[in-house]
């Protein structure tokens, strides 16, 4: 390969590249799965690589790259499956009933890390919008749509796409753009997605909220930890469908199936725009801590109104950047 071929090729490498995080946060939000999303990104820019000879200008690159992601996404929604929480499977579970039955890994709508779906942008107003709009709630209530709908409706209001230019995207007229539009609006009207509040790092209220939330669970107060949470606060663990609705059942499960989790550790990290811990219990083995779940928190008007903890945590630790291990004395 000639000096030139390689400075051309590592050109059109630096390019694409450039639109990693936002293509893969699309995908996320098509797909509902992190590891599918950074599959169909890959996907994306190889066959982008394998035939940018043929880009022609005619759009600009990032649309360009935006319909082949469309594409590969379309195609792996063709098997029909979509993401689910528990919440969207069952009703709560009262505590004396609680079972830990767990459920196939293409079941459940899959956290993903703030800095692998969020660009860096300056705004702080457009920022908060990308958070919005990979919060888990509203990613699952995206899985209600049909694929195209679902496609439509993130260019449109999230990425704010002219209705044109998603009509030239998917290859269809602006009437039917509009027309899907109006129809994803009307099913996301029918799915209940309250609002929890989106991580603001600047927000002084949610931090001490979360700081008293740390010293709580790692002080395994339950006390304390009631006064943090809603009346209604859910528990979520994935990969079981099980699900816990009021203080005194999460507390409850808490004290009884979960009481291993007693003088755990928790180390912040920020997941689908919302606040989020890597949650370590005490290795039952040996010294130090161990991955035990990924914690996604819901917060709404000063109270913690979820608790998601994913537990798969061979899968979640790595995509996180999180360590294996915690030594005795990790604070």
């Amino acid at each position: 390969m000639s000096d030139l071929t390689a400075t051309a090729g590592a050109s059109i490498d630096s390019r694409l590249e450039g639109h990693r995080t936002e293509l893969t946060g699309y995908c996320y939000r098509m797909l509902g799965s992190a590891f599918e999303a950074e599959d169909a990104v890959q996907d994306t820019l190889v066959r982008a690589w394998r035939n940018f000879d043929k880009f022609e200008g005619r759009s600009s690159l990032r649309s360009w790259l935006y319909r082949i992601a469309t594409n590969v996404c379309l195609d792996m929604l063709s098997a029909g499956n979509k993401r689910a929480r528990p919440v969207d499977l069952t009703g709560p579970t009262p505590l004396a009933q609680a079972a830990l039955n767990p459920l196939p890994e293409n079941t459940w709508l899959e956290p993903m890390p703030d800095g692998r779906i969020l660009p860096s942008v300056a705004d702080p107003a457009e920022a908060a919008v990308a958070r919005e709009s990979v919060r888990l709630a509203f990613v699952a209530a995206l899985q209600h749509l049909p694929p195209k709908q679902r496609a439509v409706l993130i260019l449109r209001e999230v990425l704010a796409w002219k209705a044109s230019e998603v009509a030239e995207l998917l290859d269809t007229s602006v009437a039917s753009v509009n027309s899907a539009l109006q129809r994803a609006r009307a099913t996301l009207a029918d799915t209940d997605r309250s609002a929890p509040d989106t991580a603001n790092p600047l927000d002084d209220e949610q931090r001490k909220l979360l700081d008293r939330y740390v010293a709580a669970f790692e002080g395994y107060d339950m006390a304390a930890l009631t006064a943090l949470l809603h009346e209604d606060a859910v528990m979520t663990m994935p990969p079981f469908d099980l699900w816990l609705q009021g203080h005194d059942d999460i507390t409850g499960f808490m004290l009884s199936i979960g009481a291993s989790c007693a003088g755990s550790r928790l180390v912040a990290t920020r997941a689908n725009g919302s606040p989020a811990f890597a949650h370590y219990k005490p290795n039952p083995d040996g010294p130090g801590f161990v991955p035990w779940a990924v914690q996604v928190i819901d917060i709404s008007e000063g109270a913690i109104t979820g608790m998601h903890c994913f537990l798969d945590t061979p899968r979640w630790f790595p995509l996180f950047g999180l360590p294996d291990h915690l030594e005795a004395d990790a604070s």
